[in-house]
C-alpha cells in the first residue's frame, strides 16, 4: 500500500498511540463488568479486555475501564512494542501491533525466532523460521503486516472472532481501515 503524500514512517520511539486506537480495541473487546473468560479456557477479563490482576467475579465501571484501558494502552502495550521494533513505521502500522500486543501479549509479538543450529544439550537442530518481529526488523512491511492474520488460534483452534480481529489489523497495518 503506497501512502499518502503526507505520512512519514517515523522512529517507534517517538509515536504516540493514536485516539482510533483505542476506540479500536474498545470495540473489539467490547465491555464487560463482571469478570470472566471471555471463552472457554481463557483467563478472566473485565473492561475492555484487561487481564492483569483480575479474577474471576471482579467488577468494574465504564468508566474505570476507559481509564485502565487507556493507561494499559500505552504503558504496557505501546511501551513493549517501542522496545522491539527497530525500524520506522507509519501510525497505522504502529496502531496494528500495539493492538495484536494488546489481544495476544507483548510477548508474541515480540518474540524473536530461535536461530540457533544447536540446542542446550549441544546436539544439532534447525533454526527456527523468522517471526512477525523478524521480518518487521528487517523492513519488510508488507510481509509483516501479512504475518498478523497468522495470530487467530486460541489452544491451537482458529477461531473465528479471532480470524475477523486478525482481518482488521491486517487491512489497519497496510493503511486500508
Amino acid at each position: 500500500m503506497k501512502p499518502s503524500v503526507n505520512q512519514v514512517r517515523s522512529a517507534v520511539a517517538v509515536m504516540m498511540v493514536s485516539a482510533s486506537l483505542y476506540v479500536g480495541i474498545a470495540q473489539h473487546e467490547g465491555y464487560v463488568e463482571v469478570a470472566a473468560p471471555p471463552v472457554a479456557g481463557d483467563v478472566p477479563t473485565n473492561g475492555f479486555g484487561s487481564t492483569a490482576g483480575v479474577r474471576l467475579g471482579d467488577k468494574t465501571t465504564p468508566v474505570r475501564a476507559m481509564i485502565r484501558l487507556l493507561n494499559e494502552i500505552e504503558d504496557v502495550y505501546a511501551a513493549g512494542v517501542r522496545k522491539c521494533v527497530t525500524v520506522p513505521l507509519y501510525q497505522h502500522e504502529f496502531d496494528a501491533y500495539v493492538s495484536l500486543a494488546y489481544n495476544v501479549g507483548v510477548g508474541a509479538v515480540c518474540r524473536k525466532a530461535d536461530k540457533r543450529t544447536v540446542d542446550d544439550q549441544g546436539k544439532p537442530k534447525q533454526p527456527e523460521p523468522d517471526r512477525l518481529i523478524d521480518v518487521l526488523n528487517k523492513a519488510d512491511y508488507d510481509e509483516a503486516c501479512r504475518r498478523i492474520k497468522s495470530f487467530n488460534r486460541f489452544q491451537g483452534k482458529v477461531m473465528r472472532g479471532l480470524t475477523i480481529r486478525r482481518e482488521a489489523e491486517y487491512k489497519q497495518c497496510l493503511g486500508l481501515a
